[in-house]
């Protein structure tokens, strides 16, 4: 199936499927053959979606979605935070390879999250638990405070010059929750 500039209403029924499917799959469904790589390798990616997903190792979005080599563009970064390094990527993957869907998963029980709220930490971490006190200000709720951080890094997408002109071609941007326990995937937090 050609999965160039699908729109983004085929792309999220694409990830609910997929995630559907997850949900009670003992093994990965995605195509990873040979075969596979050898077509992605000479016709280039063909990606679906963006997603911008937390580095936690529990959270594997291609797993997650059913989907294999050049399905989704995944962008990973602990607390599925937002900078110009994101925006950058997210933009390309816009302008260059016609994405119309772009999604912030975070999760629950997330351990950047925790740091932000119940820790000080130093160093590099800093300058993620800085981002997520920004979006959760004094929530202590782990949950609720992981689904402002989502709706901090969305609307940080949304703000975007060169993302907002993408919009007038049928982009869109929305957040996500992942549950660690059950595997489901909540959307449009």
């Amino acid at each position: 199936m050609d999965l160039k500039n699908i729109s983004a209403d085929e792309a999220l029924q694409r990830l609910v499927h997929g995630n559907a499917a997850y949900l009670c799959a003992k093994t990965g469904s995605g195509d990873i053959s040979p075969e596979k790589r050898k077509a992605a390798c000479e016709h280039g990616q063909q990606p679906y979606a963006v997603i911008v997903s937390c580095s936690d190792s529990r959270v594997i979005p291609e797993s997650i979605f059913g989907a294999g080599i050049g399905e989704l563009f995944v962008i990973r970064v602990a607390g599925n935070v937002i900078d110009d390094h994101q925006l950058g990527s997210i933009e390309y993957a816009a302008e260059h390879l016609g994405i119309r869907l772009i999604v912030v998963l975070g999760h629950d029980r997330c351990g950047a999250v925790d740091a932000a709220i119940n820790h000080d930490p130093e160093g590099y971490i800093k300058f993620i638990t800085d981002e997520i006190r920004l979006a959760i200000g004094d929530e202590k709720d782990d949950y609720k405070a992981c689904c402002l951080n989502v709706k901090r890094s969305v609307g940080l997408i949304e703000e975007s010059f060169c993302i907002h002109r993408e919009e007038e071609h049928g982009l869109k941007v929305m957040g996500a929750m992942y549950r660690l326990e059950s595997g489901r995937v909540e959307f449009d937090i």
